[in-house]
């Protein structure tokens, strides 16, 4: 999964996640906007709602970093996505765990 997710923000407030979802899969998988086949979508609620996008191929995930302007167009309203390149951080929980598993 290294390097086919990305992380997209921007998203509308005022929509349920599962709208939300689904938009963004169609605008990701157009071509015209550099996107191809998805493997997961996942919105993530709080104060600043952000989705996370793995793609089936790197090069997808890729094409939709180069482009600059990402808009979703939903009942009229425009809004301007933040496409970033998706970075798995682990907690130290998670960090100290995994040292524990190394021989």
């Amino acid at each position: 999964m290294a390097g086919r997710t990305v992380r997209v923000g921007g998203l509308p407030a005022d929509l349920p996640p599962d709208r939300v979802a689904d938009k963004l899969t169609i605008h990701f998988l157009r071509s015209r906007n550099g996107g191809g086949e998805i493997a997961d979508v996942q919105v993530l609620a709080g104060s600043q709602a952000c989705a996370l996008i793995t793609f089936e191929a790197l090069e997808v995930a890729q094409r939709i970093l180069k482009a600059k302007n990402h808009v979703l167009s939903i009942g009229g309203k425009k809004y301007p996505l933040e496409v970033t390149a998706h970075v798995a951080e682990l907690s130290p929980d998670e960090v100290a765990r995994s040292r524990r598993l190394l021989p």
